[in-house]
């Protein structure tokens, strides 16, 4: 096996489970990426970006309209595509279709098979974390993002992250990738990737195939 760390993680998670914050911490530890004497850009990416549209929180990956559909699955194969070419490098990504098929399911009544593209990251070593945490939690996440958010009142009813994160919970369980249920209820990042690291490198997940 080489000794090259190229782990490829998925995070899923509804609201306000630290996903991006935990994604970060993920590039940057020694564990994952490997021990840096200065920082650099790895690639993190997220089909949350909203790219498809030219104003602020608008659609993209997972929140597309049904006339946006092909340029969401030209995109979707356009990344299974960059992971193929340069499957030798670390990837991690903050939500991508498991959102979308939360997403497509709940707005529109559609649920799109990604069945194609699980086994093609199966396929290239990509693992899943669902980054989950109890209802009563989400009171007090809350609280602490909206002292930095943008568009508060996007937290206003949690019920819709509870609900959510029940479809999510399902869906990854059918999906073919390796899968880890990290529950961030204690809101604590550090805790949460060491516990990502450690099950990396319990199944072999840190290196290429």
């Amino acid at each position: 096996m080489s000794s090259k760390l190229c782990p490829k993680i998925i995070l899923e998670g509804t609201r306000l489970t630290l996903k991006t914050e935990i994604a970060f911490a993920l590039n940057e530890h020694h564990r994952i990426v490997g021990p840096r004497k200065y920082r650099y850009h790895s690639p993190l990416i997220s089909a949350e970006w909203c790219a498809f549209t030219n104003f602020p929180w608008g659609r993209g990956l997972i929140n597309f309209e049904p006339h946006e559909e092909a340029l969401a699955m030209e995109t979707y194969h356009t990344w299974a595509r960059l992971f193929e070419l340069l499957r030798y490098y670390s990837w991690i990504v903050d939500r991508f279709h498991i959102s979308t098929r939360a997403y497509q399911l709940q707005t529109y009544g559609k649920d799109y098979d990604f069945r194609w593209l699980e086994e093609r990251l199966e396929a290239l070593g990509f693992h899943l974390v669902f980054c989950t945490r109890t209802p009563e939690s989400f009171e007090q996440a809350r609280a602490a993002r909206i002292k930095v958010s943008g568009n508060p009142a996007q937290y206003d009813d949690l019920q819709v992250f509870i609900k959510e994160q029940e479809l999510l919970r399902r869906l990854v369980g059918e999906s073919i990738l390796p899968a880890l249920d990290l529950d961030i209820s204690d809101s604590d990042v550090a805790g949460a990737v060491d516990r990502i690291a450690d099950w990396m490198t319990e199944t072999g997940g840190l290196w290429a195939r």
